[in-house]
């Protein structure tokens, strides 16, 4: 049967870019404390790490509960999400006739597909209140620094499906992995206070700090702005690019204030089963799982 396969598990497990680069992140966050540090003219080190805060932009109980969640990410979800993720590919690629083989129009094809895909996967993220209940992790620290990157959802389960069509458009599933892996990677430095505004050319079409920041922020105007991955043009041409105005408040409107890593990971998924059996029917209930977060049943938004 994997004879006949064009495409296996095996090709695609092995291209894991994400667990060798974890040397390089710890690297970069110690940098990042020493930059910070030293920007900050900070001069007792000491008394603020027994007072649990590190530097600015760094608290430890907040970077340890980042850490935490970072490391579930690779191991909690890898079961289910390579059978669903991986396995979907895999059967996509075996039925599509196309292949757009492994040269440059396949790289180009995959990174930037990859890019709008995770564009649109990472808006109805928050504009869907299943998909939400994962990806509110990442947003859950008060805090904005490189560990907040690594502050990742423990279940997502879901975003495979946003990418099926450029296995079916012919990208091999090894290459739509890579480049995923290289979006993530990619997405890595822009979570960061130390970098301010960047040369005005590269901060109109990547993102950076500064846009990623807005997307952090859980001021009214930047609540929902600033999607994108590596291309902040998806943003300015859909309609949902804000720039960097007025400081930003880190969060979320209603924060959680908890370290616990397992209290992170499913905090929004008990408050959706709450809500849910408060609600008289089904219809409700269904509204809860497919409208935003902040969807209210029009009899309880009247009361």
């Amino acid at each position: 049967m994997m004879e006949m396969m064009r495409g296996s598990f095996a090709d695609v497990v092995e291209l894991d870019l994400i667990t060798p680069a974890i040397p390089v992140f710890i690297v970069l966050m110690m940098l990042e404390v020493y930059v910070l540090h030293r920007e900050k003219q900070i001069d007792d080190l000491e008394d603020m790490v027994e007072q649990g805060r590190l530097v600015a932009g760094y608290e430890l109980k907040d970077t340890m509960a980042s850490l935490t969640m970072g490391i579930g990410s690779l191991i909690v979800p890898v079961v289910i999400t390579a059978l669903l993720g991986l396995g979907g590919y895999v059967l996509v690629w075996n039925l599509t006739p196309l292949d757009l083989g492994s040269g440059w129009l396949a790289w180009t094809v995959a990174l930037i597909g990859k890019d709008l895909g995770y564009y649109f996967f990472h808006r109805a993220s928050h504009e869907n209140r299943f998909l939400w209940a994962a990806h509110v992790v990442h947003h859950s620290s008060q805090r904005y620094n490189l560990s907040t990157a690594l502050r990742q959802s423990w279940t997502p389960l879901t975003s495979w499906i946003f990418y099926v069509p450029l296995v079916l458009l012919g990208v091999n599933p090894a290459i739509l992995i890579m480049s995923g892996a290289i979006n993530l990677l990619y997405q890595f430095w822009i979570h960061t206070e130390a970098i301010d505004r960047m040369w005005a050319p590269f901060e109109y079409v990547f993102n950076t700090p500064s846009h990623h920041r807005v997307h952090h922020g859980a001021n009214p105007q930047y609540i929902d702005k600033n999607y994108a991955g590596i291309l902040i043009l998806w943003d300015r041409w859909f309609g949902t690019f804000e720039p960097e105005v007025e400081p930003v408040r880190y969060g979320l409107t209603k924060n959680i204030e908890t370290y616990n890593p397992l209290a992170i990971a499913t905090h929004e998924y008990a408050a959706i089963w709450r809500d849910a059996k408060a609600d008289v029917s089904w219809q409700h209930r269904l509204g809860r799982l497919w409208h935003g977060p902040g969807w209210q049943p029009e009899a309880l938004e009247r009361a």
